[in-house]
């Protein structure tokens, strides 16, 4: 079976690791997204989980969102991960060595990222559209809990909880699935 879809995968390094922030991240997806207006449903991963779910709060022309352990808490998990001393001296130096998932080595992150990231707030976050989130019960990137408590509040949200890690992996099969049903419904009606 088939869905006619067009798949748009952007790179939101933008080669420059090093200035990421949520807001640019927010900003090159919107200026993608904002040329027609097609219905669009977004597929974002970790950060790019946190970014879909920020960007579709303001845009009417996204009908859904699938996210891959989204990275909802982010702030507070490297606090806890990297502790307040750690958190001082990327302050004071400007910069911080990360390790880059996608890239499988780390590179070098601009403080900004942290300053940026305090501007927003998930408890904003209430846009009713059907979403569907995957997350690995043995991720330590970003704890399952994040997910839990995000849809806590929010029940139109479906949370499927996997026998994995942040990066999904091995159930890559069964994540493809999920999204083939999800993509049964007819989005055409949302509007909010």
């Amino acid at each position: 079976a088939e869905i006619n879809l067009n798949l748009n995968i952007l790179d939101l390094n933008k080669n420059d690791f090093y200035n990421l922030t949520l807001t640019r991240q927010i900003h090159q997806v919107e200026s993608e997204i904002t040329k027609n207006s097609t219905p669009i449903i977004l597929i974002g991963s970790s950060f790019g989980g946190l970014t879909s779910t920020f960007l579709a709060e303001r845009n009417s022309n996204i009908k859904a969102i699938i996210l891959l352990a989204p990275a909802f808490k982010f702030f507070s998990h490297w606090q806890q991960n990297l502790g307040e001393e750690k958190l001082q001296k990327w302050q004071q130096r400007g910069n911080y060595w990360i390790y880059h998932y996608g890239e499988k080595k780390y590179l070098l992150l601009s403080y900004d990222f942290i300053v940026d990231l305090n501007e927003y707030e998930e408890k904003k976050l209430k846009r009713t559209l059907p979403t569907l989130i995957f997350h690995g019960l043995n991720d330590n990137v970003i704890p399952i809990q994040a997910s839990r408590e995000f849809i806590a509040k929010r029940s139109w949200i479906e949370l499927i909880e996997l026998d994995t890690d942040h990066t999904l992996g091995n159930v890559m099969a069964k994540v493809w699935q999920e999204i083939y049903q999800f993509l049964k419904q007819d989005f055409s009606e949302i509007n909010n």
